[in-house]
């Protein structure tokens, strides 16, 4: 059985539709808030190094605990780098 080019190329528009929908609505929850937490580090006196936005990714992804090492490991107190993480998990605003 032949498919016809018309509904061969509606079948791969459909598919690609879909595809690229998906990713529209996964891209966001990417972003999540890396610079509100790279904020409340620089508010700590901690230099922003890549350690500290490795971390604070560790965090958008909602791996608190591994965020929270890699932060009191760059010298952030702990308090502060509980808080930075979790403000790294919220959407921005």
């Amino acid at each position: 059985m032949r498919m016809r080019t018309s509904t061969r190329t509606a079948a791969v528009l459909t598919g690609l539709t879909l595809a690229l929908g998906g990713t529209a609505l996964v891209a966001p929850a990417a972003h999540a808030d890396i610079p509100a937490c790279t904020q409340m580090v620089a508010q700590t006196g901690v230099q922003i190094t890549d350690a500290v936005t490795a971390a604070c990714t560790r965090g958008v992804v909602g791996d608190l605990q591994t965020c929270v090492t890699g932060l009191t490991d760059a010298g952030v107190p702990g308090g502060a780098a509980t808080g930075a993480c979790r403000a790294a998990a919220l959407e921005p605003r």
